[in-house]
């Protein structure tokens, strides 16, 4: 009985793009990329259904791509202007030149102090060797310390700062628009509050209880208003799938 509904399901798909490719023979496109990208479009929203071999090749084929593009990017735009052409720059000035303090000049197009990110770099595949795998924490300790350093004094100025700033009510707040004083006044409250719903070194009791109350609505807004965004963003990508079918293959809308 299953099998049968399910072929029937088919014969019903079948039948119903029979109709559509009839009824828009005029204005489908005739351009062999927008049947792949047609192709590849209803091969991801098969998984609706059930799991299949045309996903599957379909999401293998965007991890491929995606591979490839990477590996290609990382060759030609860092690997090939940032180390090969330095590095063949200075062999060529060493040769013409001789030695000289200048190989060292990591502003000079001819270095070789490229040698030395290049060498932690390398250590990343000291993981593939047992024995040395231990070295492949030089790199990522570099990397990490770096970027932390780069990344916390950037989000105190971008982030911490401008919070701050947001949640400081005085007077002058409700100078120009009283709504504008009202807004501020939330914002601190809800900042507080949110705190304290965080702030387990005491019991809630008391006044501590109904401000992390307060303080959990606040956080259940932000977690809402966070999912709603993100859910309006997963479905304006759907639209746009669906757009480019009815538009740029069926010739549908215009």
């Amino acid at each position: 009985m299953r099998g049968n509904v399910r072929y029937l399901a088919w014969a019903g798909v079948v039948v119903a793009l029979g109709i559509l490719f009839y009824s828009t023979r005029s204005t489908i496109s005739h351009d062999p990329w927008t049947w792949v990208g047609v192709f590849l479009t209803v091969a991801v929203f098969s998984f609706l259904y059930r799991e299949n071999r045309i996903y599957r090749f379909a999401e293998h084929l965007v991890v491929g791509v995606a591979n490839g593009y990477s590996i290609s990017f990382t060759v030609h735009r860092v690997i090939v202007p940032y180390v090969i052409k330095p590095l063949s720059a200075g062999f060529k000035a060493l040769a013409a030149d001789g030695p000289s303090l200048k190989l060292l000049d990591p502003n000079s197009s001819a270095n070789f102090i490229i040698l030395v990110p290049l060498a932690i770099g390398l250590l990343y595949f000291a993981r593939f060797i047992p024995k040395y795998a231990w070295l492949v924490r030089i790199p990522m300790a570099i990397f990490m310390g770096y970027y932390t350093g780069q990344t916390v004094p950037a989000a105190f100025t971008g982030v911490v700062f401008p919070q701050l700033k947001a949640t400081l009510v005085t007077q002058a707040s409700f100078g120009g628009d009283p709504w504008l004083g009202v807004w501020k006044v939330l914002v601190l409250v809800g900042v507080l509050t949110t705190l304290t719903y965080f702030f387990f070194s005491r019991e809630h009791k008391g006044v501590l209880k109904w401000s992390a109350k307060t303080g959990i609505i606040y956080v259940m807004v932000g977690f809402g208003a966070s999912f709603g965004f993100t859910v309006m963003a997963r479905i304006s990508l759907a639209i746009g799938r669906f757009y480019f079918l009815f538009r740029d293959w069926l010739g549908i809308l215009h």
